[in-house]
């Protein structure tokens, strides 16, 4: 099995200006070599049969993605409407600013198969495109964010997979995501 990082991802995980929540102490080169000449501890399923999750033991010091809200630290809590790129409309994000997550014990990096990324335009040069990475304190995948989900839904053409809504995911999202969020440095 091969494994290429996507633009999208690279862009993302490793970006030009490094920021403290994003990969530590590695390059995007390093982060694929080690993704290709290392068995994952486990493989999860994703939310859609061309999507998976590989598990591995966090080789860096990056830091979880998600901190609990918590009456202490709500007050810290920030909002704005972005989009991930240029091509995508902008959505209602939220995060924390002035709190640090811990270190996390695993890195899940989230693999699309070759033939869902030439349908969303990506084509690459492997069996496995890896399109994000999930920063955890346990080996499992945590839920997608609702918008995700959302956007996923309306389709390839604006920014999505075109999986339809799953409901009750939807729901384990909200709940997740109600008392969570991701923090930036």
């Amino acid at each position: 099995m091969s494994i290429v990082l996507t633009d999208f991802a690279r862009t993302r995980l490793f970006p030009r200006t490094p920021r403290g929540n994003t990969i530590q102490d590695c390059t995007a080169e390093v982060f694929e070599h080690y993704l290709n000449d290392h068995a994952p501890m486990q493989m999860l399923d994703g939310y859609a049969p061309f999507c998976k999750l590989h598990v591995h033991a966090n080789w860096t010091s990056t830091r979880c993605l998600t901190v609990p809200i918590t009456a202490d630290n709500r007050h810290l809590l920030r909002s704005a409407y972005e989009a991930r790129n240029s091509r995508e409309l902008p959505v209602l994000v939220r995060w924390f600013e002035g709190v640090q997550a811990p270190r996390a014990d695993y890195l899940l990096p989230i693999l699309y198969s070759r033939a869902q990324l030439e349908k969303e335009g990506t084509p690459i040069d492997a069996d496995w495109g890896v399109v994000g990475c999930l920063y955890t304190a346990e080996p499992a995948e945590i839920p997608m964010a609702p918008i995700t989900m959302l956007r996923n839904a309306l389709g390839v053409e604006e920014g999505g997979s075109g999986v339809p809504l799953d409901r009750e995911a939807y729901r384990r999202a909200v709940a997740f995501w109600d008392s969570n969020a991701n923090w930036r440095p």
